[in-house]
């Protein structure tokens, strides 16, 4: 049977989506604010990257959808929506398991508007409720026990969102953290990798020179 990320309309959605942020490269203008300014407020980060995919690698994406469908979690929260690329990938495999609910953030009103375009025409909306604003503040919404995360926003924000979402990761809760060669991630990473914190992790390429951590909570 074929699966829902490999058939209409989420296959061909996707394909869209990858080819629009390959164009997007020779288009991005300029923000006044650097995307990685740490003085800078989420806000001005986000706008300032308002014409970026910032997509995950294509065999990043199926990766995730097949942990999905192994540990079937009722709750999967995601960092960082930006076009919903990531995002869809996750949707397809809370549809095929049948089970599960979607907490996804970005501060970015453009990216909120085309993503959750995006999520209605994938017939995935119902699935998914996009957290408007700063990650840190709207994820205090999400209550229920989280089976899956995934950290794709700002690096040095992974450290602050997994402290704040530990209490709820129920055991074997799996936690991917992309871009994890970044220098902004070092403090996360020191957290995950350490065992006296909770977590058994391990680290492998996942595009071009970079990384993705996989950490289980036990």
């Amino acid at each position: 049977m074929t699966s829902t990320l490999d058939s209409a309309p989420i296959a061909p959605l996707i394909a869209d989506l990858y080819a629009k942020a390959d164009a997007s490269h020779l288009h991005v203008k300029s923000g006044a604010t650097p995307l990685g300014d740490r003085d800078a407020s989420v806000q001005e980060r986000a706008d300032a990257a308002e014409d970026r995919y910032l997509p995950i690698d294509p065999g990043t994406g199926r990766l995730l959808y097949s942990l999905i469908r192994a540990a079937r979690p009722e709750t999967v929260v995601e960092f960082g929506t930006s076009y919903g690329i990531s995002t869809l990938h996750l949707a397809a495999a809370v549809r095929d398991n049948g089970i599960g609910h979607i907490y996804t953030t970005e501060a970015n009103a453009k990216k909120i508007a085309s993503a959750r375009a995006t999520f209605a025409q994938a017939g995935v909306d119902d699935i998914i409720t996009v957290l408007e604003g700063d990650a840190l503040r709207t994820l205090t919404a999400v209550t229920d026990p989280i089976g899956f995360v995934l950290l794709d926003g700002w690096k040095d924000l992974y450290l602050p969102l997994i402290k704040l979402l530990e209490p709820q990761l129920i055991p074997g809760a799996l936690v991917a953290a992309d871009n994890a060669d970044s220098s902004g991630a070092r403090d996360y990473l020191d957290r995950v990798r350490d065992s006296a914190n909770g977590y058994t992790s391990f680290n492998f390429p996942a595009k071009e020179r970079d990384s993705m951590e996989l950490s289980s909570r036990n």
